[in-house]
């Protein structure tokens, strides 16, 4: 039977403000989880209980972890989900009749999701193990904040430390060592399988070209994994899975059928009625109402029809047969011409199902029911589980980036970020160099430097630059770690530095509360 292997990769940016009672960017965290995470659960709950022989590849980045665990971004969730169902019931109530009903079907939903958190005992985190032990998803994580690795080829040390942090973080979290790890941006270079390795993972992914242009040049091209000389394995991304559904012009999601995601009801209502939901300073904001669907590409958003959800239950089968019935044929195909079964790799962004594409959990749930007796979906564990041997080759420097590298983490928009990060890190190495056995208050505080550089370094940021989404918070965030990382250093060298002051740096980003230093030192 052709397989598989089907992986969504969920991470957002550590964002926690306690300074501010509604900070803007908070809001990634708590749009993705009512309209990606909650809806995944549902599903993955849904294939527990059907029996459904299929297993999905779920990457959680370490940030998402812990802010899943965090009790005042969770609380703060809560309350938001609470203003979002009370404003569709609103609008259910008073609105005409098609918005009406569209806002009643909204409230509805909401209210299921918001019944499942709140029986959730073990929160968000505990519901995905719950899952991943009955076997229809397996988990696994990231880098400790999403850096873009081949860009630290020159410190080891501090990539080695970003995979084991990650991987300890997922461990706390989850109760297990991670079998494998995305790596951030499907960034690769030099050293990193090494890196993989001496973390015990056994497998990862690149994007088409990683693979196919490995050394020497894989036989069956990203149909399978190849084996690293440390003994890593890569699965490449299978570009004809990729262009179904992330192409803007042959991709699924772009069926004007589907629901508008540029146009939001923050933007059109009238500002009374969006009482708790506007900024403390009057800004609006996206709400997730949508009352419209994309009808056509061309059109600007006025013109927009109104959704209709019963019009995309055949919208989504037809798609989920279309893409079952393709990975089936090019399974077949490939079997025919190697003798053997391939293990092609699907990878998306796990926020694409649901936050950005609103019937995605739907179309994932068709592809999943769809597939049982006619295609195997397997983890990468289980595609490495039996006899059969793979390829040894190096894989090749790449990234799934626009044009393939760096160059969306390396342009003239956030150039300035790399030399004094770069300088930072080659500090924070000297430090832990220099003082091999700190004392506890000593271990403190490098594992502070460790954390704001950690923070500092993350992939979101240079990628926000360029892309000119929210540049003012992305310059704020890796100038505040920056800023910070040095202030502690010269107070560390000063000897000026006090408990009362590391203790308000701990407690301003409670991220790795067991951040060990140690794990950054140069491998010998």
């Amino acid at each position: 039977m052709p397989r598989l292997i089907l992986v969504l990769h969920a991470h957002l940016p550590w964002v926690r403000h306690p300074e501010h009672q509604d900070a803007l960017e908070e809001d990634w965290l708590y749009e993705a989880i009512t309209e990606t995470y909650l809806p995944l659960i549902a599903l993955g709950r849904t294939w527990v209980q059907d029996n459904l022989q299929s297993r999905i590849t779920l990457s959680v980045s370490p940030p998402l972890l812990e802010m899943w665990a965090d009790p005042l971004l969770m609380g703060r969730y809560r309350v938001r989900l609470a203003r979002l169902i009370a404003l569709a019931e609103a609008e259910a109530r008073d609105g005409d009749r098609e918005r009406a009903e569209l806002a009643a079907y909204y409230a509805e939903l909401w209210s299921r999701l918001a019944k499942l958190e709140s029986s959730l005992d073990g929160g968000l985190i505990g519901a995905l193990v719950e899952l991943d032990r009955a076997g229809v998803i397996e988990l696994c994580t990231s880098s400790a904040t999403h850096n873009f690795l081949p860009f630290f080829e020159a410190a080891p040390g501090y990539v080695r430390g970003q995979i084991e942090l990650g991987a300890r973080t997922f461990e706390r979290h989850v109760g297990r060592r991670p079998r494998g790890l995305w790596l951030p941006e499907c960034g690769y270079g030099p050293g990193i399988d090494q890196a993989l390795a001496a973390s015990g993972l056994s497998w990862t992914f690149l994007d088409t070209h990683g693979v196919e242009r490995a050394d020497p040049r894989p036989l069956y091209g990203v149909g399978l994994p190849i084996v690293s000389p440390a003994g890593v394995s890569f699965f490449g991304r299978d570009p004809e899975s990729a262009r179904q559904v992330w192409s803007a012009d042959e991709g699924y999601p772009g069926d004007g059928r589907y629901r508008e995601f540029h146009r939001d009801a923050g933007w059109d209502l009238p500002r009374e009625r969006l009482e708790g939901l506007i900024l403390p300073d009057g800004t609006r904001r996206s709400v997730g109402l949508k009352y419209h669907r994309i009808t056509d590409r061309t059109l600007p958003l006025g013109e927009k029809a109104l959704y209709q959800p019963a019009l995309v239950e055949e919208v989504v089968q037809a798609h989920a047969q279309h893409f079952v019935a393709a990975r089936i044929a090019a399974g077949q195909a490939f079997k025919a011409e190697h003798g053997r079964p391939s293990a092609p790799a699907a990878l998306y962004d796990a926020e694409l199902f649901g936050h950005w594409w609103f019937e995605g959990p739907k179309w994932l749930d068709q592809v999943v029911r769809l597939s049982q007796g006619n295609l195997q979906i397997i983890s990468p564990t289980q595609a490495l589980a039996g006899s059969e041997a793979f390829q040894v080759a190096a894989p090749a420097q790449s990234s799934w980036g626009d044009r393939g590298y760096g160059a969306v983490w390396l342009n003239d928009k956030n150039a300035w970020i790399w030399p004094p990060l770069h300088d930072a890190v080659a500090q924070f190495m000297s430090l832990l160099d220099a003082d091999a056995a700190p004392d506890p208050f000593g271990r403190r505080v490098l594992a502070q430097l460790a954390r704001e550089l950690c923070l500092a370094s993350a992939s979101d940021w240079p990628f926000i630059l360029t892309t000119g989404t929210m540049v003012p918070y992305a310059e704020k965030r890796v100038r505040l770690h920056l800023g910070r990382f040095q202030e502690l250093r010269q107070a560390l060298a000063a000897g000026r530095l006090d408990d009362v002051a590391l203790t308000a740096l701990e407690q301003n980003d409670p991220i790795f509360p067991d951040l060990d230093p140690q794990i950054f030192r140069s491998p010998s």
